[in-house]
Formats: structure tokens, sequence, C-alpha cells
């Protein structure tokens, strides 16, 4: 019997145009042969169902189940194709839970935590895990500039503390700059953080779980033609990516090492994309953050990683929901 998987996309933030390229990667890889796969939209007008002709119908919410052919369809399992709220943290991981639904991407909790980008460093740093130094600031509660301008060495990141895809986010070389910077940042989310910067080379690399052993993808190094890795540098092409990263085999193994540690510690679940920054002279890789539901576009960076590796999208999404049915 073919399994029902839900593609979920959409979302309530400006990242769902991303999903929407993710999901049509997806939904263009899913084995047919394995799966009868409908793409459902949760949008801020409502949760819909669209079937191959176009026509939308609504979700019955109360059990994630739809009208479709001759009767109601209800899920096996939903692959999670949505960036940002609510599909990367942790509120529809939550009411699937509750639906005993499962899925693709990591728990509610895992979720939640890597999505504040302040929470994910503070608990990495507990396992061990080397991050840089940084304030996180809160809109209701002021924090004096110059507490942070003492408190690290410029040049400092400052990004909205939620979300992904490097919206809001600025470079800051002097101290004057440090205002304008976090209210830009502030007008993405209520919650801003303020990052050290560290020198140094910028690696990502995709981890996935399979039959119960964490795997890591093929490394990209990432070279950004701008300034830093900002929105137009990643989705815009002012980046350079290589992939496999051409980097020597002990530096590599810290790398992926830290990145299955991470995972572990997390307790991630689906692939993740995990960005480090190998310090100048350094002895060891600092980790950045971790997207949860990294982009499935054509241009993103898990599928080039998948390619690197000898493994078509078919067999890599196949692991990915086969995985998800031993939660």
């Amino acid at each position: 019997m073919k399994k029902n998987i839900a593609l979920v996309t959409g979302g309530f933030s400006g990242e769902a145009a991303i999903s929407y390229k993710s999901a049509t990667t997806i939904n263009n890889h899913l084995d047919r042969e394995r799966f009868n796969v409908y793409k459902i939209d949760i949008n801020p007008n409502g949760w819909f169902y669209e079937s191959t002709d176009g026509k939308k119908s609504d979700v019955n919410k109360n059990d994630f189940s739809i009208q479709a052919g001759n009767g109601p369809i209800k899920f096996d399992a939903v692959f999670i194709g949505m960036h940002g709220t609510p599909g990367e943290d942790g509120k529809l991981q939550g009411y699937f839970d509750t639906l005993k639904i499962p899925y693709t991407s990591c728990d509610a909790a895992s979720s939640a935590i890597t999505f504040n980008k302040r929470y994910t460093v503070a608990v990495a740093a507990m396992a061990g895990i080397h991050v840089s130094r940084s304030f996180h600031l809160f809109k209701h509660t002021a924090v004096p500039l110059q507490q942070i301008i003492d408190g690290l060495s410029f040049p400092v990141f400052v990004k909205p503390n939620n979300g992904g895809s490097s919206i809001g986010m600025s470079k800051v070389y002097e101290s004057k700059e440090l205002e304008g910077a976090i209210q830009k940042a502030f007008k993405e989310d209520d919650q801003v953080l303020v990052e050290q910067m560290i020198k140094g080379r910028e690696f990502t690399i995709g981890v996935f779980k399979t039959k119960g052993n964490i795997v890591t993808l093929p490394m990209t190094e990432i070279k950004s033609k701008k300034d830093f890795f900002d929105y137009e540098a990643k989705y815009q092409g002012a980046s350079t990516e290589v992939t496999p990263a051409e980097l020597d085999e002990t530096s590599a193994d810290k790398i992926r090492e830290a990145a299955k540690k991470i995972y572990a510690v997390f307790n991630c679940r689906g692939v993740v994309r995990i960005d480090f920054i190998l310090e100048e002279n350094s002895k060891y890789p600092y980790m950045l953050e971790i997207n949860t539901i990294p982009g499935q576009s054509d241009a993103s960076i898990v599928p080039q990683q998948v390619k690197a590796m000898g493994w078509s999208l078919k067999e890599f999404y196949t692991k990915l929901v086969e995985e998800c049915f031993d939660h």
C-alpha cells in the first residue's frame, strides 16, 4: 500500500516565497511509486489542499484531513517544506504531535530552540561546542549601547534572533553604526542578537539520520561576493558555493564531528544544515546556527550536497520519509 504524504508549504513569514521553491523540488522528487503526495499550502488566508488541476479546498484542522476523489484522505506522514513560522519554529510540529502524525523534521522543542539563534548558541556552548560571544536584546527591555560596545569587539553582526534567510541582518564595523543596525533588526523581530564576528572560512554541512545512524553530507564552503552571507548572497547569486569543499582532512573531520555532536545534542530529526566558521589558525570550528528546514530549491545547498554524495534526491527524500516512521 502506498503511503499518503502531505507536502506542507507556505507559511506566515517573508520566507514563504522560498518555501514554495523548496516544495516544488521536493514534489518533483518524491517517489510516486511509494507515496501518494498531496500538496498543502498553509498561508495567512487559510489551510488549503491544492489538487494537480489547481483546485483549492480547505483542510480539516480537526484531524488534518482533506476531501479528494470520493472521500476524506488522512495522512500517514507529513513532509515539511516550509521555512519560517509556523513550520520551522515548532508550532506545526506540536500540532502534528497532538494528532500523532509523523513528520520529516525536528520535534517541537528542538525546532523552537533552534529557531531562536541565541538559545541555540547557549545550548551548544553548554555541550562544549565553540560559539561566538553575543548579546541577546529584547524590544521590551532596553540595554545600554555602551554595555554592548564594551562587551564585544568590532566588527559585529546584528540580526533578528528568530527565523532565517538573513533578512534584517547587518554587519557593523564601528560603534556609531550599532544603534541603526539594531533598529533595522527590530523591524523584523522583537528579539535581536548582536554577535562578535569571527574571521575565517565559512562552511555549511547537511546532517541527517537514517536507520538510526547520523550521517554527514559532503560540506560546502560559502565564499560571499558581498561582505557577508546576507539574503542577496544567499538567494540572488551574490556568493560562490564550493561543494564538496576543498579542505584538509583534519579540519574537515573536526567540522563533521562537531556537526554530528550538535545533531545529537539538539535531538534533531530529518535533515538539518549547520553553519560553521573555521577560524583563521584555529584548532576548532565555531558553530553559527542550525537550520532545521534547510532550503530544497534547485539552487539550495542540501540538494547540491546530496548530489555530491552520489545520491539522487528521490533516494534521499525516501530515506527522510522512511526515517520519520521510526519515531
